[in-house]
């Protein structure tokens, strides 16, 4: 596998970035951090002493400069991130977190998901950032830890080789977000431009602190690389699909939107990912969903009891048919001509394939709009039914913005209209911006 084309074309060069330096030099006011080694800049100007304590003061001078290497590789930290604190915050998440919870009753106990644990190595380096993520991103540091449960369960359930290199993989698969603002985790922050690119790059940054460690197999590095890829191809950074994805990236890619959902939502977060592993059955691999359904239904009966959603349904149906409706009127007004030799990598063939494909799910799950009124005529009364139709309608709605972000990322030309199929592309856009 080629490791840097992503890279190039992510524009990525490796170094500290400012959002990391300040995480780790605030950190450093709160615990001692030594310079086991003299820090210089790529030029040879040296910026800290061996020996130096560092702290916040040296933030300024640190962000100035792009440094010869990562500053976390010259550093010793007080109570650094060890198999010990992993292993206590794992056992944490056992008795409290509901998902992890699942995981452990479901395997026999929540011991044999950690036990791998004891076969990740934790260089210094690696230990620093993952200190880093415990003292300031805490979140972000026990999504990490949960994220290893569910790619340990799976492995543990598929029989996978090397669990303790799945577990790696999976405790420092988002190594790389301690590089971005941490205001993009906020949901009302709005991700555009730079940050975007470096939304989407994190797999590479993750993968390349996993590879420059020389601490793991290039497996470990492959399966960080690919845990946004998706079964038919619409993830990234590489968009890889079906055996051009690892089996360990694989259990990585589904662990991650287990965790994720989890995470994200207090009301109903089983029924939430029942439904969207059920209707993006294409996005996943099925030998791994299969273990993961069951876990849910238990959880999805008690979510029932959960306040209404379906209120929400007829909202959602009616934005659904706009959206449809929109891209049928604009695709009308082109050539057959210009349809018949529209290029398969256009922005248009992605845009139509997408809308088509997401159609044909909802058909498939009962719940495409022209089908609404009936439905809901069925299921007045039924609390459990119309929350389902709601939360199809949310994840359904969810796609749509999918397939605008990765238009606006994709094709950032679009607005130029050089083509017809991409000022067709370009006003559907406009209108979804306007809607979604």
């Amino acid at each position: 596998m080629t490791t840097t084309d992503p890279l190039m074309a992510a524009g990525m060069d490796g170094a500290d970035s400012p959002h990391y330096l300040r995480a780790l030099t605030d950190m450093a006011d709160e615990r001692t951090v030594v310079a086991g080694a003299a820090i210089y800049t790529d030029n040879g100007i040296k910026l800290v002493e061996k020996g130096a304590r560092i702290d916040s003061r040296l933030y300024d001078r640190l962000v100035q400069h792009k440094l010869r290497e990562p500053i976390d590789s010259h550093l010793s930290v007080e109570n650094p991130v060890n198999v010990e604190a992993l292993v206590a915050t794992g056992q944490d998440l056992a008795g409290q977190d509901v998902l992890c919870s699942l995981l452990g009753e479901a395997i026999g106990s929540a011991a044999q998901l950690l036990s791998p644990l004891r076969a990740v190595a934790l260089p210094m380096p690696v230990a620093c950032k993952l200190t880093v993520m415990r003292e300031k991103r805490p979140a972000l540091y026990l999504h990490s830890v949960r994220m290893m449960m569910v790619s340990v369960f799976l492995g543990l359930k598929t029989a996978e080789r090397d669990l303790g290199a799945l577990a790696a993989a999976a405790l420092l698969h988002d190594l790389g977000v301690l590089h971005m603002d941490p205001a993009w985790n906020d949901p009302e922050f709005k991700v555009v431009g730079v940050q975007r690119k470096h939304l989407v790059a994190h797999p590479i940054t993750s993968m390349l602190m996993v590879r420059d460690s020389k601490a793991y197999p290039q497996a470990v590095a492959d399966a960080v690389l690919e845990h946004h890829e998706r079964m038919d191809g619409t993830g990234y950074p590489r968009g890889l699909a079906g055996a051009g994805i690892s089996s360990m990236g694989r259990i990585l890619m589904l662990a991650e939107v287990v965790a994720a959902f989890f995470e994200k939502y207090e009301d109903m977060p089983a029924q939430r990912l029942s439904l969207v592993l059920r209707l993006n059955h294409r996005k996943f691999p099925p030998a791994l969903v299969v273990h993961i359904l069951p876990l849910l239904q238990e959880e999805v009966a008690r979510e029932s009891a959960l306040m209404p959603l379906g209120n929400d349904a007829p909202r959602q149906a009616g934005l659904l048919a706009d959206a449809f409706m929109k891209w049928d009127e604009l695709k009308s007004t082109l050539p057959p001509a210009a349809l018949k030799t529209m290029p398969s990598a256009s922005a248009f063939a992605f845009t139509d394939a997408r809308l088509m494909a997401l159609q044909k799910a909802l058909v498939e799950a009962g719940s495409h709009p022209r089908h609404q009124a009936d439905l809901m005529a069925q299921l007045q009364g039924d609390a459990v039914g119309l929350a389902e139709v709601a939360l199809v309608g949310r994840e359904a709605i969810f796609q749509l913005q999918s397939v605008l972000n990765a238009c606006h990322r994709r094709w950032p030309d679009l607005a130029q209209r050089a083509t017809p199929g991409d000022a067709a592309v370009s006003d559907w856009c406009d209108w979804a911006v306007g809607r979604l």
